[in-house]
């Protein structure tokens, strides 16, 4: 994963060609080339690289990796207080908690609309096929954090343990509990 440095490093060497493209530009108008107002298209091009480049440099972005946690896809964002992401169906408790906790910190933004709300709602359901042909979403846990503190100590995870039992028994627990 590059690093703030790296985009910084970057973004100098890029900065150097836009002068470069910069100073050929203006030699080209001074002369009258053909190619001047192409030279012109590559340095704009060259600046839009260079200040994406430095405000890469310039943003922190880190990812938190929670052990424990399993994939999760995320089926509803509003992008303000509510979230829903779907795990798989052979979950555990334990891993569900740690994939809310991975979820609540993957998807918080402070670009989040808060709606007169200070919390942002994760909910974790999964994909149930009680008879053939049927299909049943259940909601097995959520996690309330706050929408404004990245690290926030007051995350509040829950876990319907009622929903979880339903869940049909993976090939490990039923080998396990043998």
């Amino acid at each position: 994963m590059l690093t703030p440095a790296a985009f910084q490093l970057y973004a100098q060497w890029v900065g150097i060609a836009t002068l470069v493209f910069g100073t050929i530009a203006g030699l080209g108008f001074l002369f009258k080339w053909g190619i001047r107002f192409r030279l012109v298209g590559i340095t704009g091009f060259s600046i839009v690289l260079t200040v994406g480049l430095f405000a890469l440099s310039v943003v922190p972005f880190t990812r938190t990796a929670v052990p424990g946690a399993v994939r999760f896809l995320t089926v509803f964002d509003s992008g303000a207080d509510q979230a829903v992401i779907v795990v798989p169906a052979t979950i555990t408790a334990t891993e569900l908690d740690a994939t809310l906790r991975q979820a609540a910190s993957d998807l918080f933004s402070v670009g989040r609309l808060s709606r007169g709300r200070q919390q942002l709602t994760i909910r974790a359901r999964a994909v149930v096929h009680p008879e053939p042909g049927v299909t049943q979403p259940l909601v097995l846990g959520q996690v309330k954090r706050s929408l404004f503190d990245r690290e926030d100590e007051q995350m509040e995870v829950e876990i319907f343990s009622e929903n979880l039992a339903k869940l049909p028994p993976s090939p490990a627990k039923t080998l396990a509990d043998s």
